[in-house]
């Protein structure tokens, strides 16, 4: 038995585990952040992939049995072959789950119009992850994929609130009612993104719902220990968070600690 795993290239799964803490809050936690190979989104598909299993092998090497992939992009590069190629390898009673199939499954009940914008990041957005999987299970949805290369950036250099997010902001924002008017939801691609939620939604017209991934990752994942109490059996229930991080700690725990508004205490490992 261990706790869940997360994991995300850097900070931005924290607002992923923040919702699950929330919604499960019984359970055990390990997170881990890549952050000194953060960030991944503009990285080619084989070494997101690389990265992403280095991490996964990690977390099952410290106990976990199911391990989450709070990142979009490390979801779009690598989740299926880690799942069809590496696990049956691995351990095939271990579980790798990820955050774009949860986020997709909701879009059908979120949108009047069927005119849908995602944000995310460069690599997600190359991939077409959301495009392709809303289109097989929505297919009267259409999807507006826009990339904010910007937005990690100036998030974990602690500039979310600077001008220069503003700028940035009104500019992929505006992109995505231009390339389709019609949009009544803007899902946030990113687990960043949530803080810059204010600046967004002051963005954005009225009519446009504005859906962070948390929570609807958090419900999935309620849903599925619900479905497979074989892995809920597996998993710790401690009511603990712990933390690594590739990066310096000290640097982890102060901006991790603006990412879920508690003091945090990280260790540090190496991956590869």
């Amino acid at each position: 038995m261990g706790p869940i795993g997360i994991f995300d290239s850097g900070y931005g799964g924290l607002t992923i585990l923040a919702e699950i803490k929330r919604r499960l809050p019984d359970f055990d936690y390990l997170y881990l952040g890549d952050n000194a190979r953060a960030p991944y989104g503009s990285r080619s598909f084989d070494v997101v992939y690389d990265f992403t299993l280095q991490a996964v092998k990690e977390l099952f090497r410290q106990g976990c049995h199911l391990v989450i992939l709070a990142c979009n992009t490390a979801s779009a590069k690598a989740l299926r072959s880690i799942q069809q190629h590496d696990l049956p390898e691995i351990d095939p009673t271990r579980r790798v789950l990820g955050v774009i199939i949860p986020t997709v499954e909701a879009l059908g009940n979120l949108s009047e119009s069927r005119h849908v914008g995602v944000v995310a990041t460069p690599g997600t957005v190359l991939s077409h992850s959301y495009s392709i999987e809303t289109a097989k299970l929505f297919p009267d949805i259409g999807v507006t994929e826009v990339a904010c290369p910007m937005w990690v950036p100036l998030i974990e250099n602690n500039e979310a609130d600077s001008p220069g997010a503003d700028y940035f902001v009104e500019k992929y924002c505006r992109e995505v009612m231009r390339t389709d008017p019609l949009i009544d939801t803007l899902l946030l691609g990113c687990t960043h993104y949530p803080l810059l939620y204010r600046k967004i939604r002051r963005e954005m017209p009225d009519r446009v719902k504005i859906v962070p991934q948390g929570q609807l990752v958090a419900e999935s994942l309620a849903d599925y220990l619900q479905r497979h109490p074989e892995m809920a059996q597996q998993c710790t229930r401690g009511g603990s968070m712990s933390f690594l991080t590739t990066e310096n700690p000290e640097k982890f725990n102060s901006l991790a600690g603006l990412f879920l508004q508690q003091p945090v205490d990280s260790r540090r490992i190496q991956l590869g």
